[in-house]
């Protein structure tokens, strides 16, 4: 990013009358009458004041320290000091791309923390092994950016992979950035499966939804509700009442939590995530009630891959919806996927404007 457009998206005068023109949004006395727009308006101005503005402070200053550590270096050679200098340097450098990322997000859900899902697409091996390779692709992701990562939600498969799994990441703008990975995820390799050494495709399913926020309270009616709980012990150890299921009659979303050794736990777990997937069909279908969603309205994802991972005959990992590709596939698996991200957020707003 350029620093003509850092004072744009920085510029203070800016920041000031959008806060004022929100101040005034708020002091009407409609603005609590529709609980989803308030709590939209009120992150808005959280990331005004304690994001945008805090972070441009912040690194004005940092900026300020390389300026003097460059003086310095000019009269001295303090190894050390260089050494430190160019750290910051690469440090801010990462930070820009990241806002210059975050530029392209207007959703109001973009800000929120993320559940992402992760699907085998068959039940073999290879498939469930394929999902457990994307699930610790995402893991090492979210790590990589300094969010918080938790396994919520896993089903082992039969050959030492897993069939699904989801995981929470929490933090400012993940669901904005890891939105575009929602679809079918197609690998191709020779299968360490197969003891005839063939190439094998594999598929795994990726749906990727905002955290509901809990100030929004959605309420499910108990009658659309069917929740599970298992008893067991486990070797000795006391994991007891730990494993909880819920299924929404009316659109068929069933969600396993095991995760937690407290049973309650577990199933506060599962109710947040099922409803974040109904918040998500709700604003899908532009519904303000979770008993107004229509089941025959569902869409599902398309069977077309969006992205192809292939480690032979050669290496190359493709987005093929914006063409994007490289070779050094083993990086993406790793969690390297920032410049498939930044490519379909940019072909996304080219397409807005």
């Amino acid at each position: 990013m350029s620093w003509a457009k850092l004072r744009i998206v920085f510029d203070q005068g800016e920041l000031t009358v959008r806060i004022q023109k929100l101040d005034k949004i708020i002091a009407q006395s409609n603005f609590w009458k529709n609980p989803g727009t308030a709590y939209q308006l009120l992150q808005e101005i959280e990331y005004f004041i304690f994001y945008r503005q805090e972070k441009y402070r912040r690194w004005c200053a940092i900026l300020e320290d390389i300026k003097a550590a460059l003086e310095l270096l000019e009269s001295s050679n303090d190894e050390q000091l260089l050494q430190e200098t160019q750290l910051n340097l690469r440090h801010l450098q990462q930070e820009l791309e990241t806002i210059e990322i975050q530029q392209l997000l207007s959703d109001p859900d973009d800000q929120m923390g993320t559940l992402v899902t992760i699907a085998a697409e068959g039940d073999g091996a290879e498939a469930q092994d394929w999902a457990y390779v994307l699930m610790r692709l995402y893991w090492n992701w979210g790590k990589n950016h300094n969010y918080q990562v938790h396994l919520v939600e896993i089903v082992d498969g039969d050959g030492g992979g897993i069939n699904y799994a989801t995981l929470e990441i929490v933090g400012r703008y993940v669901y904005g950035f890891l939105k575009s990975e929602t679809g079918i995820h197609q690998l191709q390799r020779i299968s360490p499966f197969n003891a005839n050494g063939n190439l094998q495709t594999s598929l795994a399913r990726v749906e990727v939804i905002p955290i509901l926020d809990e100030s929004l309270n959605l309420e499910i009616p108990e009658k659309d509700l069917e929740i599970t709980k298992w008893r067991w012990h486990d070797g000795g150890v006391n994991r007891s009442e730990t494993w909880v299921k819920v299924f929404h009659i009316p659109t068929g979303i069933t969600i396993f939590c095991d995760q937690e050794r407290s049973q309650m736990h577990n199933h506060e777990q599962a109710l947040a995530i099922l409803k974040s997937k109904l918040w998500a069909l709700m604003q899908s279908q532009g519904v303000q009630d979770v008993t107004a969603i229509q089941p025959s309205r569902i869409k599902s994802l398309s069977e077309k891959p969006i992205r192809e991972y292939i480690l032979h005959p050669y290496t190359r990992a493709k987005d093929l919806r914006t063409h994007v590709e490289t070779t050094s596939v083993r990086k993406v698996l790793n969690g390297n996927i920032d410049l498939f991200i930044k490519a379909y957020l940019q072909q996304q707003y080219q397409i807005w404007e």
